[in-house]
């Protein structure tokens, strides 16, 4: 069971950094032959990553939906997403697998979504959560009395390091 961590926190993470969404919609409910394997294709994709970080993956969560699965990932640069994406093994064996056998067929549908952050311009909180999302990707700590309101976390994470956070 995860950590719950009282009163408000925050997240500060070193530098730019991407946000990359990846997703799949189940268009068709009885066509399961056709859609778990794309379904299935991603949990081994995310332990290649996490066996090797120098990949460039800080963090990533599952976030299931009616129809679908969304994936929100973390990544150091936009170059290491890049560079897995056309070098990864289970990356293109997924990939060639999708266009080949279900290109032309509508029961299932994969979207992604690429944010480059550049560094301090992010502010987050989580109010009683274990930690999550950027603070994983990153560090964690407690809101304090210069980073109390989103405006307040903003300017913090865009300060020089010694004023930061405080």
């Amino acid at each position: 069971m995860a950590t719950i961590y009282a009163g408000r926190h925050t997240a500060r993470i070193d530098g730019s950094f991407v946000v990359f969404i990846i997703g799949m919609r189940i268009n068709k409910l009885r066509a399961v032959h056709r859609w778990l394997p794309v379904a299935t294709s991603m949990s081994p994709m995310i332990q290649e990553l996490y066996k090797d970080p120098d990949l460039g993956l800080l963090h990533a969560s599952f976030h299931l939906s009616w129809r679908g699965v969304t994936l929100v990932q973390y990544w150091r640069s936009m170059e290491q997403l890049e560079h897995y994406a056309r070098h990864g093994q289970r990356h293109l064996k997924a990939w060639r697998s999708f266009h080949q056998k279900l290109d032309a067929n509508p029961a299932v549908g994969v979207f992604h979504e690429s944010y480059l952050v550049p560094e301090g311009n992010y502010e987050c909180v989580y109010n009683h959560m274990p930690v999550t999302g950027l603070a994983k990707a990153g560090h964690h700590m407690p809101v304090g009395a210069r980073t109390d309101s989103a405006r307040q976390r903003l300017e913090a994470n865009s300060s020089p390091d010694e004023e930061r956070m405080g």
